[in-house]
C-alpha cells in the first residue's frame, strides 16, 4: 500500500469490508434493544473495538466512545457518531435477519449506523499511520428518547472536539444518493406537561368548585394562538397537545387535569420564545378560571442546524463517492427531531443522509418506525466511506 490514502484505496478497502459490515448490521438487526437498555448491543460494539485495538471509554451504562490517533502528529479532532438503540415495535417482515427479540425492532436504521461506523473505524485504525489528528467514534444510546447525546456532552466527551459528523440512513432517498443540507434540517423537540389544579364540587353546583376540565380545555385552545400570533409567518413552529386527562365521574366538577404536548421549532431563539409563551398562557388562562397550574418540560432535542462549511464539505465528499449529480443539497425540513443536535450545539458539523430505497424493491420503501422497515444494504458501503472520507478530508484541511 502507498504511504498516502487515495480515493481508490479507500473505496477498495470499503468494498473489501462490505460483507463484514452487512453481517454486523444483520446481527444488530436480530438483537435490537430499547433506549437505555442496549446492554448486549454495547457489549458487542466494545468487543469489536477491542478486536481493532481501539481504546474506548464507557459513556453512561450503554454508550461508548473510542479514539483513533493519527501517527503523523497532533492536529484537529473530529467526532463521528452512530446511534445504537431500537424501537418498541414488532418486526413484521419475513427475512432471515428478522428481530429475535419480541416487541423490538431496528425500524429506524440504527443497526446500519452502528455497523457502518464500526466498518469505518476498522479502516481508519488500519491507516492511522497516514493521517494526523484524532478521530473519536461515538456509539450513542437512547437517541429515540433524546437521552443519549447529552450523556456524551455532560461527560465532557465533546470538549476539545473541532468538528462533529453523523449520518442517517433514509428510506425516502434512493440508494446511491447522499443528502447534505446547510442550516436547520430537523426541529427541536420539547415535551411539556401542564398539571391543572381546581376544586371539586357537584356539577349541579358548579359555582362551588373550580373546573379543571374547563380550564384545561381553555388552555388547549388558547395555546393554538402561539403559532398564529406570536411566531413569524416566515418561521416554522408546532405547538400540539396530544394528551388531556381529567375527571373521575360525570357529575363531579373535576379538581385536576393534565395536558401533555410538544413544541417543535427550527431555531434556538424561537424555541425559547415559544416555550415561555406556553407556560405564560397556561398560567394566565388558569388564573382567569381561578385555577392554578404546574408546568414541566422535558428537553428531548435542540434544533438540528448544520454548519454551512461542514455541509459543503460533506456534499463535496459525497460527490466524490456517488457523483455530483447524486448529491442533494436541498430538502424539506423535518419536524422530527434527532439528538445529534446536542453535539452540534457544542461543535460545528453536519448531519448527512444516505439513501437506502431500492426503486425496484418495495420492501425498502417503508418509512422509518414502520413494522416492515428495511434497507437496501448497498447504502451501508456508502455510509462507511462517507464517514472515512469526511473525517480524513476534514483533518487535512487548514
Amino acid at each position: 500500500m502507498t504511504t498516502t490514502l487515495t480515493e481508490i484505496s479507500i473505496k477498495e478497502q470499503v468494498l473489501e469490508g462490505s460483507e463484514e459490515v452487512i453481517g454486523l448490521r444483520r446481527y444488530f438487526h436480530q438483537y435490537p434493544e430499547a433506549s437505555l437498555k442496549e446492554y448486549e448491543t454495547i457489549k458487542r460494539i466494545k468487543e469489536e473495538l477491542e478486536k481493532l485495538d481501539i481504546p474506548y471509554e464507557s459513556v453512561g451504562d450503554t454508550g461508548a466512545i473510542g479514539e483513533i490517533n493519527g501517527k503523523r502528529g497532533p492536529g484537529k479532532t473530529i467526532l463521528l457518531r452512530a446511534d445504537i438503540d431500537a424501537l418498541e415495535l414488532e418486526d413484521a417482515k419475513d427475512k432471515p435477519y428478522k428481530s429475535k427479540n419480541p416487541g423490538l425492532h431496528h425500524a429506524c436504521g440504527h443497526d446500519g449506523h452502528t455497523a457502518a461506523l464500526l466498518g469505518a473505524a476498522k479502516i481508519l485504525k488500519s491507516n492511522e499511520d497516514k493521517f494526523s489528528g484524532t478521530i473519536k467514534v461515538a456509539f450513542q444510546q437512547a437517541e429515540e428518547i433524546g437521552a443519549g447525546a447529552r450523556q456524551f456532552v455532560q461527560g465532557g466527551h465533546v470538549q476539545g472536539v473541532d468538528q462533529v459528523f453523523g449520518l442517517h440512513l433514509d428510506s425516502s432517498v434512493p440508494v446511491g444518493k447522499v443528502v447534505s443540507v446547510p442550516g436547520a434540517t430537523n426541529a427541536s423537540c420539547d415535551i411539556f406537561k401542564i398539571s391543572v389544579h381546581g376544586k371539586s364540587a357537584h356539577v349541579a353546583q358548579p359555582d362551588k368548585g373550580i373546573d379543571a376540565v374547563l380550564t384545561a380545555a381553555a388552555i388547549t385552545v388558547e395555546l393554538q394562538s402561539i403559532v398564529s400570533r406570536e411566531v413569524s409567518p416566515l418561521d416554522n413552529a408546532v405547538v400540539a397537545v396530544g394528551v388531556l386527562n381529567a375527571g373521575t365521574r360525570y357529575n363531579i366538577v373535576a379538581n385536576h387535569a393534565t395536558l401533555e404536548g410538544t413544541v417543535r421549532t427550527f431555531s434556538h431563539e424561537t424555541r425559547d420564545k415559544v416555550l415561555k409563551a406556553v407556560e405564560r398562557i397556561a398560567k394566565n388562562v388558569a388564573e382567569s378560571h381561578r385555577a392554578t397550574i404546574e408546568f414541566e418540560n422535558y428537553d428531548a432535542a435542540a434544533p438540528l442546524i448544520n454548519e454551512s462549511e461542514a455541509a459543503a464539505l460533506a456534499a463535496q465528499v459525497g460527490a466524490s463517492i456517488v457523483g455530483e449529480e447524486n448529491v442533494l443539497s436541498s430538502r424539506p425540513k423535518s419536524l422530527g427531531a434527532d439528538d445529534f443536535a446536542d453535539f452540534l450545539a457544542e461543535a460545528p458539523g453536519v448531519y448527512a443522509r444516505v439513501g437506502t430505497r431500492n426503486l425496484d424493491d418495495p420492501d425498502t420503501w417503508y418509512g422509518h418506525h414502520h413494522e416492515n422497515f428495511d434497507i437496501d444494504e448497498r447504502g451501508l458501503a456508502i455510509a462507511t466511506e462517507l464517514h472515512i472520507r469526511y473525517a480524513l478530508d476534514y483533518l487535512k484541511t487548514d
